[in-house]
């Protein structure tokens, strides 16, 4: 089987990495149409399935981005499950900011259910682990109202809305969010939300793979530049089988990612066993990746001003973003019994 990316995958990839280098901000991406590969054409975009995603977040974690695209991606997909045509047209033309709020205090990294609710037109409750959202123009919320769960679109700057935000540690901000009686439009039921987290699960996934690709090639310089006794430290047997671990692991984690994104609209329950599987790898492996970059770069790796420290960070964040691999270990085997 050929799992080379197709011509036009490998452009955007050659296009994106060439633009993020040159410091590529929300504008320059959405310019380039990083955003309308995130959509399907139903969706009024170009891409949308999993190679397509894997594509872009690939290649935003290899430049460690912080740039609100998983949000865009995630909260914009759920916008057009909605119906919602004309909002994802402006976050695929990049003049309009999402984020999605669902997660609440206590829940960890099930789905539901949500304790928020709407009451004639207004929201009340209490959201966590909203990322990206002190900048996003608009947040989609989940909620209950008349017994069901369901989407909401909120104003962040609305009254009744307040957000405590703080440096994420995979960059980016991270926010609590609190709302009283705030303005609240009906989007409409929140069935689509699993299919939009698997699919955020694996952009995370490659995301995490691109920072892992980094912190390799780093290593990989750093052992070749680095002298003790008169001779680059990448001579020493015990670094180089060390390293070699390291890059057999991360296709290891290459394989998990790609098997994911061919799954990724598979029905539910094969999905989500894919989903668990590439994640519980994946997670184990950054931390892994992370913690033998720092370990082989020595004292340089612990200071801020090194480069290492923000992809360290970032791989390390993996994790704990849609379920740790212990969550997805047990997943995984509760799918498969």
């Amino acid at each position: 089987m050929d799992f080379n990316h197709t011509e036009e995958r490998r452009m955007l990839a050659d296009s994106l990495r060439r633009s993020l280098e040159r410091g590529a901000d929300w504008a320059a991406l959405a310019e380039l149409g990083v955003l309308g590969a995130l959509f399907t054409e139903d969706e009024g975009g170009f891409g949308g399935q999993g190679f397509d995603i894997a594509v872009v977040f690939e290649e935003l974690g290899r430049a460690g981005s912080d740039a609100p695209v998983l949000e865009a991606g995630l909260a914009g997909g759920l916008l057009a499950d909605c119906g919602r045509s004309d909002l994802v047209e402006q976050i695929i033309g990049g003049t309009l900011k999402v984020a999605l709020a669902h997660a609440e205090p206590g829940m960890r990294y099930d789905l539901g259910p949500v304790s928020a609710s709407v009451h004639d037109g207004h929201l009340s409750g209490r959201k966590s682990f909203a990322t990206n959202a002190e900048g996003a123009d608009l947040l989609v919320v989940s909620a209950v109202a008349h017994g069901k769960t369901a989407l909401f679109l909120v104003d962040p700057k609305a009254q009744g809305v307040t957000l405590h935000t703080t440096p994420a540690l995979m960059g980016g901000t991270i926010s609590e969010i609190t709302f009283d009686r705030a303005p609240a439009e009906s989007l409409g039921d929140a069935g689509t939300l699993e299919a939009r987290v698997a699919a955020a699960t694996l952009a995370v996934c490659a995301d995490a793979l691109g920072a892992m690709e980094t912190a390799k090639a780093m290593t990989l310089d750093y052992l070749r530049t680095r002298k003790q006794f008169g001779v680059p430290i990448g001579k020493f047997q015990a670094l180089q089988h060390r390293m070699a671990d390291v890059a057999i692991e991360i296709e290891m984690a290459r394989s998990a990612l790609i098997n994911l994104a061919g799954h990724l609209s598979a029905p539910a329950p094969t999905r989500d066993r894919h989903v668990s599987a590439a994640k519980n790898l994946i997670g184990r492996v950054a931390k892994l990746v992370a913690e033998e970059a720092i370990q082989m770069h020595g004292g340089i790796a612990m200071t801020e001003e090194y480069a290492l420290s923000d992809v360290a960070r970032r791989l390390v964040a993996v994790d704990h973003r849609f379920g740790d691999e212990d969550w997805h270990l047990a997943r995984f085997m509760k799918l498969s019994a």
